[in-house]
C-alpha cells in the first residue's frame, strides 16, 4: 500500500519552456504575415519523459511550433494549441483570460464527451499561449495556459505512488518495453500519450485507448492505464495525467471501479535504457453524473514570482548583435506593409545592388537613404579624398578621416556603411572616369591606367542594376552614361545648382526580346504615338537621358574658373533633398510592373490612379527654391542625325566593346582619342542631343 498520508491524488503542472527559435520565428510572422491580424493561430509544442531528475516538468515550443504538419522530435509526444498574439501590450493585459480558458477547455470537454478523444489522444493536451511582442526592444510578454478539466470531487489513492521496479519483475519490465515499442512501431510514431495495458507473471500486451471495449473485455474492476509522463518526481503525476482521469471517469466509472495508472518514464543514460524509475498507483474512478456542461477548468501558469501573473522575456542581450541589427533595420519597412502600403515588394529593393558614381555630399545622403530602403549591397566609385570642408555637408566622414591628407573617399564611404550596419555588402574604388574635355597626358603610365579605369567602370556598371550619377561636374557623368545604356541598366542622376537641382531617370534601351536586361520589362513596350499632344504620357524607352537635347557638347567644366566656380556650391539642405528622391525614383520605378520602361508620369496624371503603390513614376523632377515651386517634367530623347555618325559609332564600339585595332578600346597609339588636340574631345563641334539614343 502507498504511503496512508497521501489521501488525494495532486499533479505537477507544465512549465513553458519556450525556446529563442520561436520567438524570433514570431517576429518572423508578426512582420511578414501577421502584422495587423490578431486571429487565433495553430501551434504545436511537445513534452519528453526522459529528462534526468530535477527537471521540471517542460511543454517546449521551438522555432517550428508555427508549422503543425512539421515532425514531432523522436520519442516526445505533440501537444497541440493556439496562439492569440495582441498588437498592443494594452490588449495583452486586458485579453479576458477566463474567457479564452473556459473555450479551450469546451473544445478539451467536446472531444472527450464525443469520443474524439478516444481515437485521437494528443486532443488532451491543449495550451494556449497568449503574447506580445515588442519588436522595438525584443521585449517578449507571454502567459502560458495548459487547461485542465476539474472533476466534481477530488480523486482518491487506493495505493499511492510506487516505483515500476517495486510492482513489476525485471522480466515484466522487459515484457512492457517489448510490447510498447511494437505498438509504436505498429503506429508509425515514437510515443504514444495514453496506451492500455494487461499484464500478468509472464506477458504484457499494450493497446489503444480506443480499442479499450475489446482490451478489456471480461474486466469488471480494475483496468490499468498507461500515460506518457514527462513528471520525474517519485510521488506526484505530470499534468497530462488529469484530463485523462476526466475521460476515464466519464467513459468507464459506471463499468470500473478503480484505475490503475502506471507513469511511464522512459529515460536513456550512458546508452542505457530505464524505465525502472517509472511509477504506478491505484486510483478510485469518482462517479461523473451526466452533465453537458463542461466542468471548471485551472491551468493559468504562475509567473517567476510564483503569483497569476505573465512572464516577460528579454532577447536584447541575448541575439547575435548582427542578425538583431538587420531585423530591426526592417522593421519599419515591413511595417509599411502592414497597413499603408500591402502590395510593397520590398524584395525588389533589397535585393538591388547599386553603383555610386561619386562619394561626396550627394552621394553620401544617397547611401544613407538606400540604406533606409534596406539596399544590402552598396559600391562607391569616386577618385577624391576626404578634406577638412567635407564632413560638415557629407554625413559618412568625421574629422579622424580628414588627418594625413584625407582617406579615399570611396573607401571610407564603404568603410563607414559597414560600420554603421554590419549587414550591408560596401565597397568601394578609388578610380578615375575619364571625361570629355580632359586630355589624358600621354606616357604610357596615363594611358594604361585610363585604359584600365574604363575597363573597370565597364564592368562594375555590367554587375549592378542601378547606376546613380552623383559626380560634381557634368562631363563625368557621359561615359557611365553611355555605357549604362549599352548596357540596359537603370540611371539616376541627381545634379545641384545654388538653389535648384534635378533628379531623373535615363531611358532605357529597347529590349529586342522578352525577358532581355535586368530591369525589362514582362513584356515588350508597345510603341506610343507621342505626337498627339505635349503632355503625352513618354514610354520608358524613348525617355531621354542627362544630355538629351543638349546643343552644347560636354566639355571641362573647370578650366579656367574661380574657386566658387570649380566647386558645387549649393544650399546645404539641397543634396539632402535631392539624394532623398533620387532613392525614392529609384524605388518607383522597381515597384512599377514594366521597371525602367515604365511609363514617365507627368503633372497632370497627379489626379489620375497612380501607376504603382508608391505613386507616380516621373522622368524628372525639379526644384527651384526662389520661388518654392516642383515640376515633374518629361523628355523624349534627341533623334536628330549626328554630324559623323561613323566616327562616332566607331568610337562607342572601340570604348565599349574593346575593338579589334591593337587589342585595345583607345584607338591606335598614333591617334589616341584621348589626344590633346585645339579641341579637347574629338566630339567638341556635335551635338549630343542622341548620342545617348545611338544605343537604342
Amino acid at each position: 500500500m502507498g504511503d496512508p498520508g497521501l489521501s488525494k491524488l495532486q499533479f505537477a503542472p507544465f512549465n513553458s519552456a519556450l525556446d529563442v527559435g520561436f520567438w524570433h520565428e514570431l517576429t518572423q510572422k508578426k512582420l511578414n504575415e501577421y502584422r495587423l491580424d490578431e486571429t487565433p493561430k495553430d501551434i504545436k509544442g511537445y513534452y519528453y519523459n526522459g529528462d534526468s531528475a530535477g527537471l521540471p516538468t517542460r511543454l517546449t515550443l521551438e522555432f517550428s511550433a508555427f508549422d503543425t504538419n512539421a515532425p514531432t522530435p523522436a520519442r516526445c509526444c505533440p501537444a497541440v494549441g493556439t496562439l492569440y498574439n495582441t498588437n498592443t501590450l494594452e490588449a495583452f493585459k486586458t485579453a479576458d483570460k477566463k474567457l479564452l480558458l473556459e473555450q479551450s477547455a469546451n473544445e478539451i470537454w467536446e472531444a472527450i464527451k464525443s469520443g474524439t478523444a478516444l481515437e485521437n489522444p494528443v486532443l488532451l493536451n491543449k495550451f494556449l499561449l497568449l503574447t506580445f511582442a515588442d519588436l522595438k526592444k525584443y521585449h517578449f510578454y507571454y502567459w502560458f495556459c495548459c487547461p485542465a478539466l476539474c472533476l466534481p470531487e477530488s480523486i482518491p489513492l487506493i495505493q499511492g505512488p510506487v516505483g515500476l521496479d517495486q510492482r513489476l519483475s525485471a522480466k515484466q519490465i522487459q515484457a512492457l518495453e517489448r510490447a510498447y515499442d511494437d505498438l509504436c512501431q505498429a503506429e508509425g510514431v515514437t510515443a504514444l500519450p495514453y496506451f492500455l495495458i494487461k499484464y500478468d507473471d509472464n506477458t504484457v500486451l499494450v493497446s489503444l485507448l480506443k480499442h479499450y471495449s475489446d482490451f478489456f473485455q471480461g474486466q469488471r474492476t480494475k483496468i490499468t492505464v498507461g500515460v506518457y509522463d514527462p513528471c520525474n518526481l517519485a510521488q506526484y503525476p505530470g499534468w497530462p495525467l488529469r484530463n485523462f482521469l476526466v475521460l476515464a471517469a466519464h467513459r468507464w466509472s459506471g463499468s470500473f471501479q478503480s484505475v490503475e495508472v502506471l507513469c511511464f518514464r522512459d529515460r536513456t543514460m550512458q546508452g542505457a535504457r530505464d524505465v525502472a524509475h517509472s511509477i504506478i498507483f491505484e486510483v478510485k474512478l469518482p462517479e461523473m453524473a451526466f452533465s453537458p456542461d463542461c466542468p471548471k477548468a485551472v491551468g493559468w501558469e504562475k509567473n517567476q514570482k510564483g503569483g497569476m501573473g505573465p512572464r516577460m522575456v528579454n532577447l536584447s542581450g541575448c541575439m547575435d548583435p548582427k542578425r538583431l541589427a538587420e531585423s530591426s533595420v526592417d522593421l519599419n519597412l515591413k511595417l509599411m506593409c502592414w497597413r499603408l502600403v500591402p502590395t510593397l515588394d520590398l524584395d525588389k529593393v533589397v535585393s538591388v545592388k547599386c553603383l555610386l558614381l561619386g562619394a561626396g555630399t550627394l552621394g553620401c545622403n544617397v547611401a544613407r537613404t538606400l540604406m533606409g530602403w534596406g539596399v544590402r549591397h552598396v559600391t562607391f566609385v569616386d577618385n577624391a579624398k576626404i578634406s577638412y570642408s567635407n564632413p560638415v555637408r557629407q554625413p559618412l566622414y568625421e574629422f579622424e578621416d580628414c588627418l594625413a591628407g584625407g582617406k579615399p573617399k570611396a573607401l571610407a564611404a564603404a568603410e563607414r556603411l559597414q560600420k554603421i550596419f554590419p549587414g550591408v555588402n560596401a565597397s568601394g574604388f578609388s578610380m578615375s572616369i575619364p571625361m570629355p574635355g580632359h586630355p589624358v597626358n600621354f606616357s604610357d603610365v596615363t594611358l594604361e591606367q585610363a585604359r584600365r579605369d574604363v575597363e573597370q567602370l565597364e564592368q562594375l556598371i555590367e554587375s549592378h542594376d542601378v547606376i546613380f550619377l552623383l559626380m560634381d561636374t557634368r562631363e563625368s557623368r557621359w561615359l557611365p552614361a553611355v555605357i549604362a545604356a549599352s548596357k540596359r541598366k537603370l540611371v539616376i542622376n541627381a545634379a545641384l545648382g545654388f538653389d535648384t537641382f534635378v533628379v531623373m531617370r535615363h531611358g532605357l534601351k529597347k529590349p529586342k526580346q522578352q525577358g532581355a536586361g535586368d530591369l525589362c520589362p514582362s513584356h515588350l513596350v508597345a510603341p506610343a504615338d507621342l505626337g498627339s499632344s505635349l503632355f503625352a504620357n513618354i514610354p520608358g524607352y524613348k525617355l531621354g537621358c542627362y544630355f538629351c537635347n543638349d546643343v552644347v557638347a560636354p566639355g571641362d567644366s573647370t578650366r579656367d574658373r574661380t574657386l566658387d566656380q570649380q566647386c558645387t556650391v549649393s544650399r546645404p539642405g539641397l543634396a539632402v533633398i535631392a539624394g532623398a528622391l533620387a532613392v525614392e525614383l529609384m524605388v518607383s520605378v522597381l515597384q512599377h510592373p514594366e521597371g525602367g520602361y515604365a511609363v514617365a508620369s507627368s503633372s497632370d496624371d497627379r489626379m489620375n490612379e497612380p501607376p504603382t503603390s508608391l505613386g507616380l513614376v516621373p522622368h524628372q523632377l525639379r526644384l527651384q527654391r526662389v520661388p518654392m515651386t516642383g515640376v515633374l517634367g518629361s523628355l523624349p530623347g534627341g533623334n536628330e542625325p549626328l554630324a559623323r555618325p561613323d566616327s562616332d559609332v566607331e568610337l562607342l564600339t572601340r570604348l565599349h566593346q574593346a575593338g579589334e585595332k591593337e587589342g585595345t578600346g583607345f584607338g591606335t597609339a598614333r591617334q589616341p582619342l584621348w589626344a590633346e588636340s585645339p579641341e579637347p574631345w574629338p566630339l567638341a563641334p556635335l551635338r549630343l542631343s542622341c548620342l545617348h539614343h545611338l544605343l537604342s
